[in-house]
C-alpha cells in the first residue's frame, strides 16, 4: 500500500505539567492516548507502542517480506469490523503488500486487489493463497538440500554483480534454478529468493531499506556500533527464510477463512474487476515517496520480473512539481472512479492516507465518491520507520 507519511508535529497540548511552556509545544505520546492530542483523533485506530507489540503488528504473513509503506493489519481489522460483514467482496485497488487482502481473509470476506508491481503481486499471491502444508514443506525442503545440484548460472545484470559477492549470488542462481513454474510452491521459492537476496546483498546493516552504495570492504556499522563486514553467504538466509516462511504460512492457515482472496497484476486505472463487490479498503501511494519498484530491485534483477515503472503512480521520479501533483490526483481519482463502478450502491470506501496536501477532496470528486467522514489517527510506528510519530486521515467516503 501508500508509502509512509510525512512527519506531522502534533498539536499542542494543554495538559499542565511541571515542564516550561517551550518544551510542552508538541502534545507528548502520552498526551496524545489520554485523549488531549488532536480534535477528531480516532481512539480505536491508534495504538501506543505497548498497546501493540512488534509481533501482533507483524503476525503470521504480514512479515514474510520486509516491505517500505504498509499499515498495520490492526487498522484494515477495525475498518473490517466496522464497516463490512464477513461473507460480503472487498476491493484495494492498490494492494500493495497484501494488507487488506490478507485481514479479508481471516475475517471471512472475499477479496480482489490490484497492483503495478509484478512482485507486490507475486507477494499478495504467496500471502494469501490456500496452501497443501505438507507438499510446501516437501519441495521447500527440498530446495535446501538439493542446492547444490542448482545451475549458479542463472541471471546476469551489472545490478547483481555490483550488490552480491560471487558466492552468494551463485547460490542464489541456483536456488532460483530449482524452482519448478509447475509447482504450486514456485511462488512461495520465489518470495524466499527474494528476501534471502534482500538480507545477502552488499548493503550496510544500519541501512536495509534504502543503500545507497555497495558495501565491498569493511565499514563502521552503527547498527552494531563496532566493524562489520560485507554479507558473502545466501545459504544461511535461504535456510532461515524457508524456516519462517513455513512457519507464518501454517500460523496464517489455521486462521484464514474458506474466502477467495483473487491479486490482478494490472493497472487499476482500467481494470474490471469483474462482478459487483460491498466495499473497498485501501491506502493509495503518497506523491513522491517511494520508489515501490526501486525498493525491490534485487528481486527484479534475480525472478526476472516485468517491471512497469513508466505506470507507477506517485514514483519519485516524476518529482513533486505543480505537475506531477496534479497528475497524481488524477491518476488516482481515475483508480477510485474505475473501481465505483464495481461496487454496490452506497458501498463504504475507506481511504487511509497523508492527506496533508488537502488533495483528496479532488480526488474524491473527481471519482465521484461522496465524503462521509473523515477521522485522524495517530500512528507512533511504522513498518520500515526505525521511529516517528505523524498523523494521518482515515477518509470514508460512499459508491
Amino acid at each position: 500500500m501508500g508509502g509512509p507519511p510525512a512527519v506531522h508535529r502534533a498539536p499542542t497540548s494543554h495538559r499542565a505539567s511541571g515542564r516550561p511552556r517551550s518544551l510542552q509545544a508538541v502534545a507528548t505520546q502520552e498526551d496524545v492516548y489520554d485523549g488531549l492530542g488532536a480534535p477528531g483523533l480516532d481512539r480505536e485506530l491508534s495504538w501506543a507502542e505497548h498497546e501493540l507489540k512488534e509481533r501482533e503488528r507483524t503476525k503470521h504473513v504480514h512479515r514474510l517480506h520486509p516491505y517500505l509503506g504498509k499499515f498495520v493489519p490492526q487498522l484494515v481489522e477495525v475498518c473490517l469490523r466496522r464497516h463490512l460483514t464477513p461473507g460480503a467482496r472487498v476491493l484495494d485497488p492498490f494492494a500493495g503488500s497484501g494488507t487488506t487482502l490478507v485481514e479479508c481473509a481471516a475475517f471471512g470476506a472475499h477479496s480482489a486487489g490490484a497492483d503495478i508491481s509484478a512482485f507486490n503481486a507475486l507477494l499478495c499471491r504467496v500471502k494469501t493463497a490456500r496452501h497443501d502444508l505438507p507438499a510446501l514443506e516437501r519441495t521447500l525442503s527440498g530446495a535446501i538440500e538439493r542446492l547444490d545440484a542448482g545451475d549458479p548460472a542463472g541471471p546476469r545484470s551489472a545490478y547483481l554483480d555490483e550488490w552480491f559477492a560471487p558466492a552468494a549470488l551463485a547460490d542464489l542462481r541456483r536456488y532460483v534454478s530449482l524452482i519448478d513454474p509447475d509447482d504450486p510452491a514456485a511462488d512461495v521459492q520465489r518470495v524466499i529468493a527474494s528476501r534471502a537476496a534482500r538480507s545477502a546483498r552488499r548493503a550496510p546493516h544500519f541501512n536495509l531499506d534504502s543503500p545507497r552504495h555497495a558495501m565491498k570492504e569493511p565499514y563502521w556499522c552503527y547498527k552494531h556500533r563496532r566493524t562489520c563486514s560485507p554479507t558473502d553467504d545466501a545459504r544461511k538466509f535461504l535456510r532461515r527464510y524457508t524456516a519462517d516462511t513455513l512457519r507464518r504460512i501454517t500460523a496464517f492457515a489455521e486462521v484464514r477463512r474458506d474466502v477467495d482472496a483473487i491479486v490482478h497484476h494490472a493497472d487499476a486505472r482500467t481494470l474490471d474487476w469483474g462482478g459487483a463487490s460491498d466495499g473497498l479498503i485501501t491506502s493509495p501511494p503518497y506523491p513522491g515517496r517511494i520508489d515501490y519498484h526501486g525498493q525491490h530491485r534485487y528481486a527484479f534483477a534475480l525472478l526476472g520480473l516485468a517491471e512497469r515503472v513508466d505506470d507507477e503512480i506517485g514514483a519519485p521520479a516524476k518529482g513533486r512539481s505543480r505537475a506531477a501533483v496534479e497528475a497524481y490526483v488524477d491518476d488516482v481519482a481515475r483508480v477510485l472512479a474505475n473501481a465505483r463502478r464495481f461496487l454496490q450502491p452506497g458501498a463504504p470506501v475507506v481511504i487511509v492516507i497523508d492527506d496533508s496536501q488537502r488533495l483528496y477532496g479532488d480526488v474524491l470528486a473527481r471519482a465521484g465518491l461522496e465524503l462521509v467522514e473523515e477521522r485522524l489517527r495517530h500512528v507512533n510506528r511504522r513498518t520500515g520507520l526505525r521511529a516517528g510519530e505523524f498523523y494521518e486521515q482515515i477518509l470514508l467516503a460512499r459508491a
